[in-house]
């Protein structure tokens, strides 16, 4: 019997405004929390050289392509991924005026990303780019399906994190596609670089942190004591961020898994028809924040 089917369509939104250069966006825009603000700020960190990294993976691949709707599907992925990464950039020269030296996030990332390109082969990047964007379809289900998880957040900032979750969870076979169907990846190199990006991603969330922190003043004692008091936020058995993500990251290493089997988050209709009717992002992942499980 064949599996439901879960698939959005693609859409290219441009220059959208979050308000990213108002100064009165607070610090700690996540509810106040150093801690949990410096963890989003660091992964984000990534992104835009991240989406580069992702575009040359699946770029390497197009020339082989012979399905329009997947030659279709990729030019969208690619704009969706450049539009990310020109937004986070923006975001980082807010960081940067907080003074993090968010520099040194940004090369250790180029620098990884341009290792990867030059020394492995095309089918690993496309591998490892079919599991990042699993893992970051993966995220954007965890944080706006329920209510709680970006409680207290800044509207804007908020607002900022949906749009990209929506957007991930619209192109989130692409690379998969690609992956299987034209480069030809079978499943023993498919779960390598999902575990080789799993132990990669999750060091990072929890590593890099600290040097922002360290960069807004906090001693090492008041750092240990923030990780301490947020354990359970990030790997609580029943409601931290990394237990959660295990199951959804288990289903990746199922022989016949494809992204389209997971269903989109439930609250993805309420921001797509506020978006659609107003071209607000913003009131978007208000009601998308609403519609949340309480």
């Amino acid at each position: 019997m064949a599996r439901q089917q879960y698939q959005e369509a693609i859409v290219v939104r441009r220059d959208l405004d979050f308000g990213l250069s108002h100064d009165d966006i607070p610090r700690y825009w996540m509810a106040g929390d150093a801690f949990m603000t410096r963890v989003f700020d660091a992964v984000q960190s990534t992104f835009p050289d991240g989406e580069r990294y992702f575009i040359s993976a699946v770029r390497a691949f197009r020339d082989r392509i012979t399905d329009p709707k997947l030659l279709a599907d990729v030019k969208d992925f690619t704009q969706q991924e450049g539009q990310h990464g020109q937004v986070h950039t923006r975001y980082n020269d807010r960081l940067r005026r907080q003074g993090i030296d968010i520099d040194a996030f940004t090369r250790r990332t180029r620098v990884i990303t341009e290792r990867r390109l030059k020394n492995l082969s095309p089918e690993y990047n496309i591998a490892m780019t079919a599991a990042l964007e699993h893992f970051t379809a993966m995220m954007a289900d965890l944080f706006f399906a329920e209510k709680t998880m970006m409680q207290g957040a800044d509207a804007r900032v908020r607002a900022l994190f949906a749009w990209h979750a929506i957007e991930e969870m619209e192109h989130k076979a692409v690379a998969f596609d690609v992956m299987q169907q034209v480069a030809g990846v079978g499943y023993a190199t498919r779960v390598t670089a999902m575990t080789h990006a799993s132990v990669l991603f999750s060091l990072y969330t929890v590593v890099s942190p600290w040097f922002m922190l360290a960069m807004d003043g906090y001693s090492k004692t008041e750092r240990l004591k923030l990780y301490g008091k947020h354990l359970g936020w990030m790997f609580g058995p029943r409601k931290g961020i990394l237990p959660r993500l295990l199951p959804m990251l288990a289903s990746y290493y199922r022989p016949g898994f494809h992204p389209n089997h997971i269903p989109t988050v439930h609250n993805y209709a309420a921001w797509l028809e506020t978006f659609e009717r107003t071209g607000d992002s913003i009131a978007a992942a208000d009601a998308m924040h609403e519609a949340a499980v309480a």
